[in-house]
């Protein structure tokens, strides 16, 4: 009877010997070895699959942080590998095997690689705009996994039907195996946080969302009390402390830097005076370079033009930031702008630049000013039990850990996440030595709540 440690990627995972026929292996930073079997290579030569090759895994980052140019091609097979080493330690849990058999375990496999198939350039500073006819990228990732090179691979080479995998990527868990294999793919410690901390961190040059134990997180890893989702031994709570510290400054120094903010203000916003007339099911399906021509192209000679041509044009110009405020420095402005619909931000800005044209006697335009606040969803708080065998009781992470009491039950978002309002360099100067800059956004924001920005 097969199990899952006969799946051929599993059985090849511990080096170069005793690997299945035909299984290869490739090479990925930081000196990880990936397996690569005949059915995992022919989904990622499939041409929906290789677009990740050409789109980057940060974007805009890479305006900060210049190394950060590493790829969604690169993570997807580093998530890949990642499930890979928790169905390796998890198989040996009776509960595990009880409940996950060969054929889910290979479900979660394909699932791991095609995770962000869906993905487009700068797909979440889009996302973050919940503009009306922009999709969310996992279901985007329908059009190519239900029809097409990809579907094929799955019936044929992998045995699974492509709507198994869409419903664990994009659908809501109906049954307690479903649970736990969503809880791999995307919950407090999964597969694809595990992944890109430690591998944006690395590219960007920094240490931050690589110091945390990753081979003592996995050898903790256990089933829930209830069975249907992720638990960690004991031995593996300092692990996942640090694993949740590395998360708060990821997203505090690079994720959330003022200046990665700027850049995605600004391509948000000339997104946003461009989107109601591209083809977006068309530019969506594009490679990076492919998206930012259409774009720019788009946006010749208009304020978006300007916008973009900062972001891409062969002279960096980002817009500087002017001010900002957060949950406890000036925390009632913060609370009348944070989480705020984007079309409201946008009109908030525009009401902006006409108080400040009047207080500075000079024009500015609306698109040289730019709001950037937290978004309407938060960050995922990290819940997660430890299981404490010589007692055989589970405790709440948060009930034992004053690391994640403070970083994840109070709001994550309010401590790394500020509101910050930049400008064009022409006039951001110009707005700092005003005396009166909170109290003009204040009448913005209340301007802007007796209008109806359009959705």
């Amino acid at each position: 009877m097969k199990s899952i440690r006969d799946i051929p990627e599993l059985a090849a995972l511990h080096g170069l010997s005793g690997r299945p026929e035909g299984v290869g292996l490739v090479r990925i930073p930081p000196e990880q070895d990936v397996p690569l079997s005949p059915r995992v290579r022919q989904i990622i030569d499939a041409p929906e699959f290789r677009r990740l090759a050409r789109i980057s895994q940060l974007g805009l980052v890479s305006l900060v942080y210049p190394a950060a140019n590493h790829t969604r091609f690169e993570h997807a097979l580093g998530v890949y590998r990642v499930a890979l080493l928790y169905l390796d330690r998890l198989c040996g849990d009776p509960r595990f095997s009880a409940t996950i058999e060969p054929h889910d375990a290979e479900v979660f496999i394909a699932a791991a690689l095609l995770h962000d198939l869906g993905h487009w350039p700068f797909c979440h500073p889009i996302e973050d705009m919940h503009l009306v006819g922009v999709p969310q990228h996992e279901m985007f990732a329908n059009s190519f996994l239900l029809e097409g090179e990809i579907a094929d691979a799955l019936r044929q080479d992998w045995k699974i039907k492509p709507r198994e995998v869409v419903a664990l990527l994009s659908e809501k868990p109906r049954d307690p195996k479903t649970r736990l294999l969503a809880s791999m793919l995307s919950g407090p410690i999964d597969i694809d946080k595990f992944d890109y901390l430690g591998r944006d961190s690395l590219h960007a040059g920094v240490p931050y969302g690589r110091h945390f134990d990753q081979n003592r997180l996995i050898a903790s890893l256990c089933l829930s009390e209830a069975g249907d989702g992720l638990a960690i031994t004991e031995k593996g709570k300092t692990a996942a402390e640090l694993m949740l510290f590395a998360r708060y400054v990821m997203f505090s120094e690079v994720y959330w830097h003022h200046a990665v903010r700027a850049a995605t203000a600004m391509l948000q916003r000339a997104f946003y005076l461009l989107y109601a007339d591209l083809d977006l099911d068309t530019l969506l399906r594009k490679t990076e370079e492919e998206m930012v021509a259409d774009l720019v192209r788009s946006a010749k000679g208009s304020p978006a033009g300007e916008l973009l041509e900062g972001l891409f044009g062969p002279t960096r110009r980002l817009y500087k930031r002017v001010m900002q405020c957060s949950f406890f420095e000036q925390g009632e402005l913060y609370n009348r702008l944070a989480q705020r619909p984007y079309p409201w931000l946008a009109e908030c800005a525009e009401q902006f630049s006409q108080l400040a044209s009047e207080a500075l006697k000079k024009v500015v335009a609306p698109h040289e000013v730019l709001l950037d606040a937290p978004p309407v969803e938060r960050e995922v708080e990290f819940k997660v039990d430890v299981y404490y065998p010589k007692e055989n009781v589970y405790r709440p992470l948060e009930d034992v850990s004053p690391v994640c009491r403070t970083l994840a039950v109070e709001q994550f978002d309010d401590y790394v996440k500020k509101v910050r309002l930049f400008a064009h360099p022409r006039v951001a100067a110009s707005l700092r030595e005003l005396r009166t800059l909170p109290e003009l956004l204040g009448e913005a924001a209340e301007r802007t709540e007796n209008r109806a920005p359009r959705a």
